[in-house]
């Protein structure tokens, strides 16, 4: 699955330019965590969390792929290995052999930005959905405990402003609407499943927003990557017109995802609270 067409500028610039982003300045350069590595790229599993070391260098280092995941190929600088996903081909750094770090003697050094953590220890590949459904607040957190859902993340999408702020998208002038990035484990849970969750924890027959919540940025939606999803989404929602509902939520193809504010995400956790406006009602299917 390739994921490209919600990716911002900085995580298309590693994966497609091959650039490098500043040492210590990435998300995982300085963890150690039990997990596995996607790529940012497609959702390929790439390296286990159990296989990262501490190596001084200002970037997340490995001494171990997953066998298969990862491409090595001479650098144009005729000096260094790159390092690419095979899923994709996205660039996502060097490895560099003989540095005695680890009995491995192998040090995949990597962009923070081309690849994200999950929680799960034996995935192998994943999928990606953007849905939208109301406050993301509410979203995100019915999502989170759901069986084979490895990461969420609260942010804009289907606008047009690059880099739109909380109060920008609540402006109701981008375009924007509040969303949720939802990346799964297709074995665990399938997308259909996955969907009719979605439409059962929303109004999804609501024109003008969600709940109490009133404004373009609080409409239903999803955004889908590839056409099998989008097929999956269509069928979905037939089924609820043939049941008598009339079906608020739109399809729109993946477009730029930008992350909301660091507040925003998991906010019920953080706040020890639970929705207002986002209750699961089952439907039959």
């Amino acid at each position: 699955m390739n994921k490209y067409a919600s990716l911002t500028p900085e995580v298309l610039r590693i994966l497609q330019a091959k650039a490098t982003e500043s040492p210590f300045s990435g998300k995982y350069y300085d963890s150690l965590a039990s997990g596995t590595y996607l790529c940012r790229g497609c959702g390929l599993a790439l390296f286990r969390g159990n296989n990262q070391f501490h190596s001084g260098c200002g970037w997340p280092s490995f001494d171990q792929e997953i066998p298969g995941a990862v491409l090595r190929k001479p650098d144009k600088d005729g000096r260094r290995i790159e390092i690419l996903c095979r899923g994709c081909n996205g660039h996502l750094g060097h490895v560099f052999t003989g540095e005695g770090f680890t009995s491995a003697n192998t040090r995949h050094c990597v962009n923070s930005l081309a690849i994200e953590f999950v929680n799960d220890k034996a995935v192998l590949n994943s999928e990606e959905i953007i849905l939208a459904a109301g406050c993301f607040w509410g979203v995100e957190h019915l999502f989170k405990p759901v069986k084979g859902i490895l990461l969420t993340e609260v942010g804009y999408s289907g606008g047009l402003l690059s880099y739109p702020s909380y109060e920008a998208v609540c402006s109701k002038n981008t375009g924007h609407l509040e969303a949720v990035r939802i990346v799964f484990d297709p074995k665990q849970i399938t997308l259909s499943d996955l969907l009719g969750y979605f439409f059962e924890i929303h109004n999804f027959t609501q024109i003008n927003g969600q709940g109490p919540d009133i404004g373009p940025q609080y409409l239903s939606a999803i955004f889908y990557f590839t056409e099998p999803q989008q097929h999956t989404a269509k069928q979905k929602i037939e089924q609820l017109i043939t049941q008598g509902y009339k079906v608020a939520t739109r399809l729109y193809p993946a477009m730029t995802f930008w992350p909301a504010e660091d507040y925003h995400q998991a906010y019920y956790q953080k706040n020890g609270q639970t929705p207002y406006c986002h209750i699961r009602k089952p439907l039959i299917w």
